[in-house]
């Protein structure tokens, strides 16, 4: 259940950033369709997050100390590039021009990612035990 919630948080903040930002484009047609596309472009965001920002967390330590982590804001903008390449590879409407949308829309991301989180809820121990 977390995994759906994660990656309809994930669709949500993909949304937000191709509305306010130029240069990512959701070009599918119906609401339906394009519901569909975030979902699935958000569960690549995922699964590209999910394996490979830990790896360049670790290559890139020395990076996020020196620059106070901004170096962060570069690893984001370079894994929705990512993201947008792997979704034209699996023929899905959804494309990011260059890096400055990237930029600006990996802010936006994450932003939203974390408002919606604080209402869902995070990784807190005992999470998963059941309601009483």
């Amino acid at each position: 259940m977390k995994i759906l919630i994660r990656i309809v948080i994930s669709a949500v903040a993909l949304w937000v950033a191709q509305a306010v930002v130029d240069g990512i484009d959701l070009t599918a047609g119906s609401t339906g369709e394009r519901a569909l596309t975030l979902l699935a472009v958000g569960a690549i965001f995922g699964v590209v997050n999910a394996v490979l920002k830990p790896v360049i967390k670790v290559l890139g330590c020395a990076f996020y100390i020196l620059t106070l982590g901004l170096f962060a804001l570069l690893v984001n903008a370079a894994l929705l590039m990512l993201t947008s390449w792997i979704a034209e590879k699996l023929d899905l409407p959804f494309h990011v021009d260059w890096f400055w949308p990237a930029f600006w829309g990996a802010i936006i991301i994450g932003v939203v990612s974390w408002l919606l989180n604080l209402f869902v809820g995070g990784d807190r121990v005992g999470d998963d035990a059941p309601d009483r």
